[in-house]
C-alpha cells in the first residue's frame, strides 16, 4: 500500500502514524441516531449523527479577562437609548439577556440614522492599557448597516470613534442574527477623532485619560428596522499588557509551494516562524507543499502546520454549502490527517473565511470547536486581541499585495506611516496577516504578493521590533 493510499484510510478507522505504522481507531458512523457521545445543538439546531471526534482539541479556551470596570445594564443602570434613528426602546428588557436578568433593547426606525445607547458624565476613566469589551445581540441582521462605538468627554464634543462592524450582504459577518457577540476595541483600531481629540500620523491617540462619555451606536440600511440588545460595556486589560510592542502572526492559506520556496527563506533571515493552513488533498500535488517540506518547516524552522480543509472540493465550496454531517466529517478527516502525519497544530482557518451556518442550520464555528482550539476568519474590521473575544472567529487582514489595480489591501497600508504595523507597535495589538502565494514578479491577483514586497514587509516588522508568533504560540499565553 502506498503512503498516500494509507493516509486515505484516516476517515475509515485507520491512521498512518509519523513512523509509518498503521494505527486502528474506532470507526465513525456516518448516520447514527442521537445517542451516547453524539452532539445535538439546542435552540432548534439539531446536529444528528455527529459522534465524538477521534482527536478533540486539547488546548484550553483563552483565559477570560476580568473586567476592571463593567456596566452590565441591570436595574437603575442610568444609560439612555435615543438618537434620530430610534423608534422604540426598553431600558429594562427582561425578555432577552445573557447576563443577570435583563439588557437594554432598542429598535431602529428604518431611516439609516444613528440609534444609540449612551451615558455621559461618568467619573473620569483612564483607559491606558485597557480595551473596551462589548457584549450585544442583533435580532435580525437583514437590515443592519453598521455599528460604531464612541468614547470621549464634554458630552462627546471630544471623542474617538471605533467603526467596528460594517455589515456585508455577501461575505461572512462577525455579527450574525440572534447571536450574543463579544467584540474587543483596542486603541490601534480607532477610526477617527473629533473636537480636542486627535490621532497622530503614526496612529497614536492624543489621550487615553479623562474619558467620561460612552456611546454604542447602530445604523440600519434605510430599508428596514433593526432590533439590538446591549448587555455589557466593560474595560479589560488589552494586548499591550502581554506584548507592549504588539505581536504579529504571519499566516498562509492553501499550502502553495511558494510558501516554502520564497516566504520561508525571507522569514528565516529574521528568525520568524509562520502558520500554514493546509488543504490535505492538495499536499504533494503540483505547485503545492509536500509532506517533507511541511515537516522540514515545522521541525527545523518552528513553523506551525494547521488545517484549512481536508478535501479540495470542500475548500472550493466552503463549509456553509455543506450539511453539518458533511462539514463535521471533513473537519474530522482533516484533524486525523494532521495528527497521522506528525503535525501538532490544533488551529484552523475557514475556507473563504466562511463560518456561517451549514445548509441544515448548524453554525460552522460550533462544528470547528469540536476539532480545533481556534479558527481564523478573514474579517479585519478591528484587529485581534489577547485574549481573543471569540477564538473561533479570529480576525485577520487578508489580500495584502504590492500590485496595481487588483484589489485587496495595498502593502503600503500595512507598512506605511500610520499603517497596520505602526498601529500594532505603538498601541499594542495582535495583528494576524493572511497571505496565500508569493510570486517572483508582479502579482496578478489580490491573493499574491511579490517576493520583493514580502521581503520588504518582513524588514518593516523587524525594524519596529514587533515580536512574530505563530497562532499556536500566541494561544499558549492563555493555556
Amino acid at each position: 500500500m502506498s503512503r498516500r493510499s494509507a493516509l486515505r484510510l484516516a476517515g475509515k478507522g485507520a491512521l498512518l502514524t509519523a513512523g509509518g505504522a498503521l494505527l486502528t481507531v474506532p470507526a465513525q458512523p456516518a448516520t447514527a441516531g442521537a445517542g451516547a457521545g453524539e452532539m445535538s445543538v439546542t435552540g432548534g439546531q439539531l446536529a444528528e449523527g455527529l459522534t465524538t471526534p477521534s482527536f478533540a482539541p486539547t488546548g484550553r479556551r483563552p483565559k477570560y479577562r476580568r473586567a476592571t470596570w463593567s456596566q452590565q445594564f441591570q436595574a437603575q443602570h442610568g444609560w439612555t437609548p435615543a438618537g434620530a434613528g430610534t423608534a422604540s426602546s426598553d431600558v429594562n428588557d427582561t425578555a432577552s439577556f445573557v447576563r443577570g436578568t435583563q439588557s437594554v433593547r432598542v429598535t431602529t426606525n428604518g431611516t439609516g440614522k444613528q440609534s444609540y445607547v449612551r451615558k455621559v458624565g461618568l467619573p473620569a476613566m483612564d483607559l491606558t492599557g485597557k480595551m473596551i469589551r462589548l457584549v450585544f445581540r442583533v435580532t435580525d441582521v437583514a437590515h443592519l448597516a453598521k455599528l460604531d462605538f464612541y468614547a470621549g468627554s464634554g458630552s462627546l464634543a471630544n471623542h474617538f470613534v471605533w467603526q467596528f462592524h460594517a455589515h456585508s450582504k455577501t461575505s461572512a459577518n462577525y455579527v450574525q442574527s440572534g447571536e450574543w457577540v463579544t467584540v474587543h476595541l483596542q486603541w490601534a483600531d480607532i477610526a477617527g477623532a473629533s473636537g480636542a481629540y486627535s490621532i497622530s500620523p503614526s496612529g497614536v491617540p492624543s489621550t487615553r485619560t479623562g474619558i467620561t462619555d460612552l456611546s454604542f451606536a447602530a445604523y440600519d440600511d434605510s430599508a428596514g428596522q433593526v432590533t439590538y440588545h446591549l448587555q455589557a460595556v466593560e474595560l479589560v486589560p488589552d494586548t499591550s499588557s502581554v506584548f507592549p510592542n504588539g505581536a504579529v502572526s504571519i499566516t498562509f492559506d492553501d499550502s502553495h509551494k511558494s510558501i516554502h520556496d520564497l516566504a520561508r527563506p525571507a522569514m528565516d533571515a529574521h528568525g520568524y516562524s509562520g502558520t500554514v493552513y493546509n488543504i490535505a488533498d492538495a499536499i504533494g500535488t503540483k505547485d503545492f507543499l509536500t509532506i517533507d517540506q511541511m515537516r522540514s518547516m515545522q521541525d527545523t524552522s518552528g513553523w506551525e502546520m494547521a488545517g484549512h480543509s481536508y478535501a479540495t472540493a470542500t475548500h472550493t465550496a466552503s463549509y456553509p454549502k455543506l450539511t453539518a454531517q458533511q462539514a463535521d466529517d471533513d473537519f474530522r478527516r482533516l484533524r486525523e490527517w494532521l495528527v497521522s502525519n506528525g503535525f501538532t497544530s490544533e488551529h484552523f482557518a475557514y475556507p473563504h473565511g466562511a463560518f456561517q451556518k451549514t445548509s441544515d442550520g448548524v453554525p460552522v464555528d460550533l462544528l470547528a470547536s469540536r476539532h480545533f482550539s481556534t479558527a481564523r476568519s478573514i474579517i479585519s474590521e478591528t484587529i485581534e486581541s489577547y485574549a481573543p473575544a471569540m477564538p473561533y472567529r479570529l480576525k485577520a487582514l487578508t489580500g495584502i499585495n504590492d500590485g496595481a489595480g487588483i484589489g485587496g489591501t495595498q502593502l503600503s497600508k500595512v507598512t506605511g506611516l500610520g499603517g497596520k504595523l505602526d498601529r500594532c507597535a505603538k498601541n499594542g495589538d495582535w495583528l494576524i496577516l493572511c497571505m496565500h502565494k508569493i510570486v517572483e514578479g508582479a502579482p496578478a491577483s489580490s491573493t499574491e504578493i511579490s517576493r520583493k514586497g514580502f521581503d520588504a514587509m518582513m524588514k518593516e516588522i523587524d525594524a519596529r521590533g514587533i515580536p512574530v508568533v505563530t497562532v499556536a504560540e500566541a494561544m499558549q499565553y492563555y493555556t
